[in-house]
């Protein structure tokens, strides 16, 4: 498949299950012939990898807001600049592990910082990429947390109490209310094949004519 690059972003808190609909969705695309990017945030550079050490090390605990939400666009930045725009360019696909949404989310629900901060340091540091689609893996925040707890020792934000995920939560759905043509809402308590159908089924527009 060639033609016009399509940039997917998946976002929802924890334990909504987006490495297994990942893994799903990247099988699905690349059966459509699609020549897919898989990237994540932070992260995806090896710039990115470094901040993604720092900001999820849960020895970390004298990491102020301000200073995580530059971390994570400092990520950002680079990763958009070294990996995404390129790919992009040559006409790839790019499915990426979270993206700006989870600013507004964890660092603007979460932890507080403002809104109108967070647009202005997205206006310059993501060049004005915004996503194709958006899928949200939406679930309650106790339902995720019951999740995560399985998967080993938590990390610096994983630590964070109910309250902290409840507000991530309501971020994320208000981006998605503000947002309708880009933003897909996908039931997260659902069984992970259902999950994997509603996303696969998100995405058929991006095919255009050969959807």
């Amino acid at each position: 498949m060639s033609g016009l690059g399509r940039f997917i972003t998946l976002e929802g808190g924890e334990g909504a299950g987006k490495s297994t609909l990942l893994a799903g969705l990247r099988a699905h695309l690349e059966s459509r012939g699609v020549d897919l990017l898989l990237t994540r945030e932070p992260g995806g550079t090896a710039l990115g990898e470094a901040v993604r050490a720092i900001v999820l090390d849960p020895a970390r605990r004298e990491l102020c807001a301000e200073s995580e939400l530059l971390l994570m666009f400092a990520s950002r930045a680079q990763l958009v600049r070294e990996t995404i725009e390129p790919a992009l360019a040559a006409g790839r696909w790019v499915l990426c592990d979270r993206y700006v949404d989870a600013s507004y989310a964890y660092q603007g629900g979460g932890r507080g910082q403002p809104a109108e901060r967070i647009a202005a340091i997205e206006q310059w540091a993501c060049a004005g990429l915004v996503p194709d689609l958006t899928l949200l893996l939406d679930l309650p925040v106790s339902t995720g947390r019951a999740r995560a707890a399985g998967r080993g020792a938590a990390d610096r934000i994983e630590v964070e109490a109910d309250g902290f995920f409840e507000r991530v939560r309501a971020a994320y759905r208000a981006r998605a209310v503000a947002e309708p043509r880009r933003f897909r809402v996908i039931d997260a308590s659902q069984p992970a094949e259902a999950v994997l159908r509603d996303a696969v089924a998100a995405t058929a527009h991006l095919f255009g004519a050969d959807a």
